[in-house]
């Protein structure tokens, strides 16, 4: 799995990108510049800017779900002259006619960790396969529970209302591998399991867990299983079952590999988090541009996926047959923020 992680991924495009002219500009556009996950982002991109000698000017919106300063921010690249801008959207629908503006402008684009809804909208998506990461904290919550599995109450803390495809992708993977019929596999909140309490959104911060589990527990208190989108919600949602007397009781589960929510799992906060590595899908991106202002040379997919896959890994200390996975001390060597 390690050797996977960091050879197999970060071997796997090649795009010969020696060379690059240091005249030529690049744009980076997150959702935030406070979440952990992103100031790595920035941090790979900066990086491989500096060492290919290409220009980067970062963008991201005031909170999760502006996609106002994301449609400002391409604007300015465009004005800019910028040969590829690097994108996290917060509204992967809204975005798209922005993008196609740019594309129609001669600008590489290419969708970071989220992928745009549709997918080709982007000339191209470096991500974490964000189903296989639902999948197997989905896996590994079912299979911690054992018979109890087929009674649980589920809580779902997501990301926001507009459903953007890295919430959608994680949450129906989760329930797939947890072994709940999806109803449409693109939109949560239509299961009829009854074993569901309910969905409620967090935007991906503390504040947001603790409130959206809160409101859950008001539901049902008999909620034994959290799915959240990230692990700062996880966190949120910890506090709450906590202020209940719940925390010991109920099993939590995210998505993210960051080096608080590592730490979470070996305190046992999170039973087991997917990880993922946003620096290499960031770094991998400005190679992509720096081979675009080259030659033209576009990005290709990883074989059998519409996306580049930049890997994840299962991190528990409890692991369980049938679901590979990765202690926290491995977590630890290869978190982020």
């Amino acid at each position: 799995m390690t050797k996977y992680l960091l050879g197999a991924a970060v071997g796997a495009l090649c795009l010969g990108v020696a060379g690059a002219a240091s005249a030529q500009s690049a744009c980076l556009i997150t959702k935030t510049d406070t979440n952990p996950f992103f100031v790595k982002m920035k941090e790979g991109a900066e990086a491989k800017a500096a060492e290919l000698g290409i220009e980067l000017k970062s963008y991201a919106g005031k909170v999760d779900g502006d996609n106002e300063s994301q449609v400002a921010a391409i604007e300015a690249c465009i004005a800019d002259g910028a040969k590829g801008i690097l994108l996290t959207a917060s509204d992967t629908a809204a975005i798209v006619d922005s993008v196609k503006a740019a594309r129609d402008a001669g600008i590489l684009v290419i969708a970071l960790d989220t992928p745009l809804d549709p997918i080709d909208a982007a000339d191209a998506t470096f991500a974490t396969d964000n189903f296989q990461a639902g999948l197997l904290i989905g896996q590994w919550a079912k299979a911690t529970m054992g018979d109890a599995a087929a009674s649980a109450k589920i809580a779902l803390l997501d990301l926001a209302i507009g459903q953007p495809s890295v919430d959608v992708l994680r949450d129906q993977g989760f329930l797939q591998g947890f072994g709940v019929d999806l109803g449409d596999p693109n939109k949560w909140g239509d299961e009829t399991d009854p074993r569901v309490v309910g969905h409620d959104v967090t935007a991906g911060n503390e504040e947001g867990g603790l409130k959206a589990m809160e409101a859950l527990l008001a539901k049902d208190p008999d909620i034994n299983v959290v799915y959240t989108i990230n692990e700062p919600a996880a966190a949120g949602a910890y506090e709450a079952l906590k202020a209940v007397g719940k925390e010991g009781s109920t099993l939590i589960v995210s998505v993210d590999g960051g080096c608080p929510g590592v730490a979470n799992v070996k305190d046992g906060v999170i039973g087991a988090t997917s990880q993922q590595y946003p620096m290499l899908m960031a770094s991998k991106g400005i190679e992509a541009i720096a081979a675009f202002a080259k030659d033209g040379t576009k990005p290709a997919p990883t074989e059998g996926k519409d996306f580049f896959d930049t890997g994840v890994a299962l991190i528990t200390d409890k692991p369980v047959d049938g679901v590979e996975s990765i202690d926290s001390a491995k977590g630890t060597e290869l978190c982020w923020g």
